[in-house]
C-alpha cells in the first residue's frame, strides 16, 4: 500500500512513514470506539462543563487510537531507533489518570492501573533485544486483563479505556515488535 511522508512533528505518533491505511485504521478505529463508548456511556459526561467532556473524550480517542498506532512497522521502528523518546513516551503517559479526574470517576483505580502500566512498560523496556520480552510482556500485559476486570464497582467505561490504555502503552508500545532495536552487546536472558 502507498507510503505517506509524515510530517516530523507526527513522528511519534505514525512514525516517518506511514500507509494511508493504517492512517486510516488507527483514525477509525480511535474515532469509532471513543463515539461508540460514549454513545454507550453517555452518563461518563453528565454534569460536566463541555471543556471537561470534549478534552476526556480527546485523550480517550488518544489512547484507543493509539494502541493500533504502536502496532504498526512505522510507529515501533521509529521508536526502536530512539531509544530516549521510548523512555520519555512511556513516562508521559498519564492519560488514564488524567481522564479519571476530568471524568471524576475511579480516580483510586485509574492510578493503580496507570502505575502498574507504566512499572511494567519499563521493565519490558528493559529487555528489549532480549527473545524474552515477548514473554514478559504477555505475562505482565495478561495479569493486567485478568485482574483489572476484578476491581470491584469500576465503571464500565472506565473498565474499557484501562485494558486498552494498557494493552497500548505495556505491549503496544513497550515491545518492539518488528525487532528493529539497537541490540545491546550484552548476553541474552
Amino acid at each position: 500500500m502507498r507510503q505517506l511522508r509524515i510530517p516530523s512533528f507526527l513522528h511519534d505518533v505514525f512514525g516517518e512513514k506511514q500507509s494511508v491505511g493504517s492512517i486510516l485504521a488507527i483514525l477509525l478505529f480511535g474515532g469509532i470506539l471513543t463515539a461508540a463508548l460514549y454513545y454507550r456511556f453517555p452518563e461518563l459526561a453528565n454534569d460536566l462543563p463541555a471543556w471537561r467532556s470534549a478534552l476526556a473524550l480527546l485523550l480517550i480517542f488518544d489512547v484507543f487510537a493509539g494502541v493500533i498506532a504502536n502496532f504498526t512497522v512505522s510507529t515501533s521502528n521509529f521508536y526502536a531507533a530512539r531509544k530516549k523518546n521510548r523512555i520519555v513516551f512511556i513516562a508521559i503517559h498519564v492519560h488514564i489518570v488524567i481522564i479519571a479526574l476530568l471524568l471524576n470517576t475511579n480516580i483510586g483505580y485509574s492510578v493503580g492501573i496507570w502505575a502498574y502500566t507504566i512499572i511494567g512498560a519499563y521493565i519490558v523496556n528493559s529487555l528489549i533485544g532480549k527473545h524474552v520480552q515477548l514473554f514478559v510482556a504477555g505475562l505482565l500485559l495478561s495479569v493486567g486483563l485478568g485482574v483489572v476486570p476484578m476491581l470491584p464497582g469500576i465503571t464500565p467505561h472506565m473498565l474499557i479505556i484501562g485494558l486498552l490504555f494498557l494493552v497500548k502503552v505495556l505491549f503496544s508500545f513497550a515491545v518492539d515488535h518488528y525487532g528493529n532495536a539497537k541490540h545491546s552487546t550484552k548476553k541474552e536472558v
